[in-house]
């Protein structure tokens, strides 16, 4: 009977995370959408959406370190319920900088951008999206190999990065 309630509790908390995670990418798209398309409306939703991010992150932890100390799961287990306890906070990290780009929206609205970058910024938005809808699919699989294979395509994040980050400076030395 505990085994099973257990379990039942155990996929409760698998079910939260992968919501929480779609909350997430969901955020970082409208963030970055908001920010090319100059749309405030879209920057204060995500911005206002934050708070169930947040209180989704502190619920899923809770109810982690409950299952840790009333069911004493071991290996398997413990390591899954760990990894939602930590994961959780790197998506809620995640919320906070998708709350960052649609202030930032908000902040520079109406002032003149450059197109080349903008749309770098979008390509890399796209590319990001993708990881995290295939990390939460790679979860949900417990699949490592795709896990490994997506922790690689974190280097093209880097070059896009990269990228943004030479273009403004050329664009700011041009003006």
């Amino acid at each position: 009977m505990l085994r099973t309630q257990f379990e039942e509790e155990l996929l409760n908390l698998h079910n939260q995370f992968y919501e929480m995670g779609m909350l997430v990418s969901n955020a970082i798209h409208k963030s970055v959408r908001a920010y090319v398309k100059h749309d405030k409306e879209i920057a204060h939703e995500v911005i206002e959406n934050d708070e169930a991010i947040n209180n989704m992150e502190i619920r899923l932890e809770k109810k982690s370190f409950e299952m840790i100390a009333l069911q004493q799961p071991v290996t398997t287990d413990l390591r899954m319920i760990i990894t939602v306890m930590k994961a959780s906070s790197d998506l809620e990290r995640m919320g906070d900088h998708a709350v960052s780009i649609a202030k930032s929206t908000i902040r520079v609205k109406g002032e003149t951008r450059i197109a080349e970058i903008e749309k770098e910024i979008s390509d890399m938005s796209d590319y990001v999206k993708k990881m995290v809808d295939n990390v939460l699919v790679a979860y949900v699989k417990t699949d490592q190999d795709d896990a490994r294979m997506i922790a690689q395509m974190d280097e093209r994040v880097n070059e896009y990065y990269r990228d943004i980050y030479y273009q403004t400076i050329e664009s700011m030395k041009a003006n």
